[in-house]
C-alpha cells in the first residue's frame, strides 16, 4: 500500500488515491519538470498527462518523466478536463497546467487542507514571483471577472481563473462540464458557488514560464469567451433574475411609448400613431412572456440543481472510502 502524503497519516483507514491531472498542448519545454516535481511532492499520487493534439514531443517527454500519458483529440482545455474527470477514478484530484508556472511543493498543503477541513475544492491563489509571471492584461481581466461573479452570485473567489486546484471525488463526479476552452475555470467556480460547496483558497507561488514555453491564452479573445460563459451560466442558473430584467426593460420601453399616445387619446379621443401603439402593445406582451419564461425556467433550474446535489451526495466524502 502506498504511504500517505506528509501530514495526512492516521486520517483515514485507507490512503486516499490521489490523481494529478495535467492537460497539455505543446508543452515540451515544461511538462517534464511538472511531472517530476509533482511526483516528488506527492509520491503516492499518479500523474496523468492528457495530450491535446500537441505538435511537439509533449507526450514523449511526459512519458519519459514517469507520467501516465493519454490523448484527447477534441481541442480545448475544457474538453480535456471533461475527459479526465470522466476517465480517472480517484479520491482526490489535483488539476494543474503543464506550463511549470505553479508550485508543486504547495500540493501537499492543499491536499491536507482539503482532507482536514472536509472541503470539496481548494484553489491555488496565485502570488506572482516576478512581473513576467502574470501579465497586466490577465490580472485586470481576472479582477473584472471576479467582481462580476461576486455581483451575480453574491460571493466569489479572489482568483477565479487559477488553473491550480484540488478537488474531492464528490466535486469531480457531480460536475457536468459544458465549456470547451479556458473558461473551464469559471465554470468550476460557479459550480461550487451554485451548490454552496465548502471551498478555500491557499496562496501559492506563481512563476514565469520556462524558456521555450509559450502561453496559449489570448487576453481579449479568451476574456470575452469567459465573460460569455458567465452570462450563459447566469442565464441558466439565475433565469428568473435574467429574464425578469429583460421583461422590466421591455416593459419600461413599452410604457414610455404608450404614455404620449394615452395622453393624446384622453385629450382628443383619437389614436394618431397606430404603429407606435401596436409596437408598445407588442413589447408589453413580450415583457410578460419573458417574466413568465423566467418563472418556468427557475423551476427547471431548481430541479437540475437538486439532481446535481443528489449526484454530489451519492459520492462518499474524502477519507471515508
Amino acid at each position: 500500500m502506498k504511504p500517505l502524503p506528509t501530514g495526512l497519516k492516521g486520517m483515514t483507514l485507507l490512503p486516499p488515491r490521489i490523481a494529478v491531472l495535467v492537460p497539455c498542448f505543446n508543452e515540451e519545454a515544461a511538462v517534464g519538470s511538472v511531472v517530476a516535481d509533482f511526483r516528488k511532492a506527492l509520491p503516492s499520487a499518479t500523474v496523468y498527462v492528457y495530450d491535446n493534439n500537441s505538435r511537439d514531443r509533449t507526450a514523449a517527454v511526459a512519458r519519459e518523466a514517469g507520467a501516465v500519458v493519454r490523448a484527447e483529440r477534441q481541442q480545448g482545455k475544457g474538453h480535456v478536463v471533461r475527459r479526465m474527470f470522466a476517465d480517472i477514478d480517484a479520491d482526490i484530484y489535483v488539476l494543474v497546467d503543464g506550463d511549470a508556472t505553479y508550485d508543486a511543493a504547495s500540493a501537499p498543503r492543499m491536499v491536507e487542507m482539503l482532507v482536514t477541513e472536509h472541503l470539496d475544492m481548494v484553489v491555488g491563489l496565485r502570488v506572482d514571483q516576478n512581473k513576467a509571471a502574470y501579465r497586466i492584461g490577465h490580472r485586470t481581466g481576472n479582477l473584472l471577472l471576479t467582481r462580476f461573479l461576486a455581483d451575480v452570485f453574491g460571493q466569489t473567489f479572489k482568483d477565479i481563473l487559477s488553473g491550480y486546484r484540488v478537488f474531492s471525488r464528490r466535486f469531480v463526479k457531480s460536475f457536468p462540464i459544458l465549456s470547451g476552452g479556458f473558461e473551464i475555470e469559471t465554470e468550476l467556480s460557479v459550480h461550487a458557488l451554485e451548490l454552496a460547496l465548502p471551498v478555500a483558497e491557499v496562496e501559492t507561488p506563481y512563476f514565469a514560464r520556462p524558456e521555450g514555453s509559450f502561453s496559449k491564452l489570448n487576453t481579449w479573445r479568451d476574456g470575452f469567451r469567459i465573460l460569455g460563459t458567465m452570462l450563459k451560466l447566469y442565464r441558466s442558473e439565475k433565469p428568473l433574475r435574467f429574464f425578469s430584467a429583460i421583461g422590466i426593460f421591455l416593459a419600461l420601453i413599452s410604457i414610455g411609448l404608450a404614455i404620449p399616445i394615452f395622453i393624446t387619446y384622453l385629450e382628443q379621443g383619437i389614436v394618431p400613431r397606430l404603429p407606435t401603439a401596436v409596437l408598445s402593445t407588442g413589447l408589453m406582451i413580450v415583457a410578460i412572456l419573458s417574466v413568465s419564461s423566467g418563472l418556468v425556467l427557475d423551476t427547471v433550474t431548481r430541479g437540475r440543481r437538486e439532481m446535481k446535489l443528489l449526484a454530489y451526495l451519492a459520492q462518499p466524502p474524502v477519507g471515508e472510502r
